[in-house]
């Protein structure tokens, strides 16, 4: 800048004074999106010809009332560890809410929730989809849910939640060790051993 727009700039700032320190405007740290907007965001994103999700979507499953309690315990889990689950004795690691989720959007966020929940060594999980007692086709959404669950390997069992975390219109799931976890497990039950010796 030359002296003439110095001495422009001068004149035309005369009068005005510098925000103070009270007058400034503070933003909040922005906050990382939670489980739930990150999956929202990558069905959203998802595109149809590069689906890989395995979850199917048949005309029919097996329909679940809005009010039946449902579980289901795939091979190897022991009876102690799936009576816990049904009792809501193990603490949720993560919550998935399904509520006003259309079924093809549900789908894709089961499937991301439960891969990623997988991935960071969660065991215990909850999906809350609602009863849809209110529904045009009662218990739809519930239905599938426990469909999707069923076919996914990494979920070892499911129930329907006690009704202190939500019954019916809630299933809590049990996942399946991730290949860290279980490696962590056999090291520390072989050093307990050792030391045992």
């Amino acid at each position: 800048m030359g002296d003439y727009d110095d001495d422009l700039f001068r004149r035309e700032m005369t009068g005005v004074a510098p925000l103070g320190e009270d007058d400034r405007v503070h933003t909040a740290p922005r906050r990382e999106p939670s489980l739930t907007q990150r999956l929202r965001r990558a069905s959203a994103i998802a595109r149809p010809n590069q689906d890989p999700n395995p979850l199917t979507v048949p005309e029919q499953v097996p329909q679940a009332g809005p009010h039946d309690i449902i579980g289901l315990k795939k091979n190897g889990v022991q009876e102690g560890v799936y009576r816990k689950l049904r009792l809501g004795k193990y603490e949720v690691q993560e919550r998935l809410d399904l509520h006003r989720v259309r079924l093809m959007d549900a789908r894709d966020q089961v499937y991301l929730f439960i891969r990623e929940s997988q991935n960071q060594g969660l065991r215990t999980v909850l999906i809350s989809h609602g009863k849809g007692q209110h529904s045009e086709r009662p218990g739809l959404l519930k239905s599938y849910v426990l469909h999707w669950l069923e076919e996914f390997d990494q979920v070892l069992a499911f129930h329907s939640a006690p009704p202190n975390q939500g019954g019916a219109g809630v299933t809590l799931a049990l996942l399946r060790k991730s290949g860290d976890a279980s490696q962590k497990n056999r090291e520390f039950f072989y050093e307990k051993s050792r030391a045992q010796r």
